[in-house]
């Protein structure tokens, strides 16, 4: 979304995969049998497949007298080499390419079948496409210009770059260089220590980094798939830095990457170590209601957490919570479950269980299935074709340093995009309390992305519904990461603001004004407003009864 599309013209939902399908995994044998109901398709209605034939080879004899219109979409880099227009073969061979995608894709999409196996079948056949881009082949020009150039070394190159990846990195191209980052050394360098250890989290204290800080503590809750360090990347990427330097008083929970052993650690488990942790902040801040920020599945933690203390009548505990693309309404719009059936989700129980856990790097392939262009060719051409290294990028390398889900929690999290029960009163049990989102009358602030393909944005305007309280959604131009890493001083960074939150998240778009920059000045200005008085800050981190156990960035994060 580069601009603001005209009133009533609200981004699409993404409704093809999402994070549902990602902690689902993909079954080979749902693949085949997709690819299998597409070649049924195409025997029963031979008609069908005949004109769309037809319409191929009338356009591929366009494309051979050089009367073709078709063209690769502008935002379409890869295609962006003159060569491909340039020259004559290489842009008849473009050109054909365009063909065969556009006409397999209405082949589908005028096709008998259903809309949800459609929904799958254009999956399948759009990553078909993908991968047998002219860009993917040693044909491509760039990769011809750095062979010659290089004399051959980029073939070599490559190659290595290749067998490398096959023997330790599961197949996948590289999207970073590792070797450029260290936890503790150029990422996760903020000064603090861990004042607080149980068996699933680091409990970090921060150094103040400005001369006043607010009295009341700012809590935050990152996703149990990734290491909490995705808010503490480079200096001018870290979003505790940011919150540091403006006064905010800052503690980070560290998620435990879980063995095997710990395979019955489920929701209740982390909302219980998630209440000690912050009834340890309260107590080393003498500060009786800390504001709550929670990320993704850390956000559901958080909501529970909340709900849970609701039940209990302690939600005095907490002064207000913030959002960051963070799902508590798990209802997609058809069909957006491609693959997540009954019998895939049993399945998908079953495997992490045998197992005790769900390794991340498995929901990593998967997630990087949903844009193969952006997240998997791209390095393919760059590493092999090339025969470069991929960049040095912090968010990338966080991305690359998955964590695994204990079983219990993979399979808690499967029941929430079953059930959606947060959307009911009482719908989930957390800790032996029945929760009900409604009554935990907080001030919140939610943060969702425009082009997010893991937690889609009307779903996440959704969840902002479900809780009790005032609330405030702000929606950012950006994907899941860059939704929540969003520093000022990117020119093409903007959101959309509409205090008045209505129940349809299109209407909410319609009278939404555009502000240009970064979210986190507006959210500053409202965490402020909930953070207490100014004072002097505190020299020393912890107190006699949480002292100091480990500089940060803690022990838990560095366990692979």
């Amino acid at each position: 979304m580069q601009e603001k599309p005209a009133k009533g013209n609200s981004p699409a939902p993404v409704t093809v995969m999402n994070v549902q399908n990602a902690i689902t995994g993909l079954r080979g044998r749902d693949l085949i049998s997709t690819l299998r109901q597409v070649g049924r398709q195409g025997l029963r209605d031979p008609l069908h497949t005949t004109r769309h034939l037809l319409a191929l080879g009338s356009q591929l004899g366009r494309v051979m007298l050089g009367d073709s219109p078709l063209q690769p979409h502008p935002r379409d880099t890869r295609f962006a080499d003159p060569t491909w227009q340039d020259n004559p073969l290489y842009r008849r061979g473009l050109q054909a390419y365009l063909a065969w995608q556009k006409q397999s894709r209405l082949w589908i999409e005028h096709s008998s079948l259903s809309a949800d196996d459609r929904a799958r079948a254009q999956f399948l056949l759009n990553q078909i496409n993908d991968a047998l881009a002219p860009s993917n082949s040693l044909l491509n020009p760039l990769a011809v210009k750095e062979l010659l150039n290089t004399g051959g070394q980029s073939l070599l190159r490559g190659l290595g770059h290749l067998l490398d990846d096959l023997r330790h990195n599961d197949g996948m191209p590289r999207q970073v260089d590792q070797s450029a980052f260290a936890v503790g050394g150029n990422v996760a360098n903020t000064p603090g220590a861990v004042v607080f250890r149980n068996e699933l989290l680091e409990l970090i204290q921060y150094q103040p980094m400005s001369e006043q800080q607010h009295a009341r503590p700012l809590l935050i809750v990152p996703p149990q798939i990734n290491k909490y360090y995705i808010f503490d990347l480079s200096p001018g990427n870290s979003f505790v830095q940011y919150m540091l330097k403006n006064g905010l008083q800052v503690f980070m929970v560290s998620w435990r990457n879980p063995e095997p052993r710990h395979r019955e650690w489920g929701l209740s488990s982390y909302v219980q170590a998630l209440e000690e942790a912050l009834d340890a902040c309260r107590s080393i801040t003498g500060n009786r209601d800390p504001n709550l920020l929670g990320a993704c599945a850390g956000g559901l933690t958080m909501a529970a957490l909340q709900g849970h203390l609701q039940a209990r009548k302690q939600l005095r505990k907490v002064r207000s919570a913030t959002y960051l693309v963070s799902l508590l309404d798990s209802q997609f719009d058809s069909p957006a479950s491609l693959f997540a059936d009954e019998q895939t989700v049993e399945a998908a129980k079953r495997r992490s269980y045998q197992r005790g856990v769900l390794d991340g790097a498995e929901v990593a392939r998967v997630f990087a299935w949903m844009r193969p262009n952006d997240l998997v060719w791209n390095y393919w051409v760059n590493n092999y074709l090339l025969g470069k290294t991929p960049p040095a990028f912090d968010i990338l390398y966080w991305n690359a340093d998955s964590t695994r889900l204990p079983a219990a929690l993979h399979g808690d999290l499967l029941d929430f995009f079953k059930l959606n029960p947060l959307a009911h009163a009482d719908g989930l049990e957390v800790c032996g309390t029945p929760i009900n989102l409604k009554q935990v009358e907080l001030d919140s602030f939610h943060v969702a992305g425009s082009n997010d393909h893991i937690t889609p944005w009307d779903a996440v305007y959704r969840s902002a519904l479900l809780v009790g309280g005032k609330q405030r959604f702000v929606l950012a131009n950006s994907g899941h990461i860059q939704s929540i890493i969003n520093p000022p001083g990117n020119p093409k960074a903007y959101y959309l603001d509409n205090p008045r939150l209505s129940s349809d998240p299109r209407a909410w778009f319609h009278d939404a004004k555009r502000s240009e920059g970064s979210w986190w000045p507006l959210w500053l200005e409202w965490i402020g407003q909930r953070s207490g008085p100014l004072k002097a800050p505190r020299s020393s981190l912890g107190n006699t009864t949480y002292p100091p156990l480990a500089p940060a960035p803690g022990t838990y994060v560095l366990v692979r």
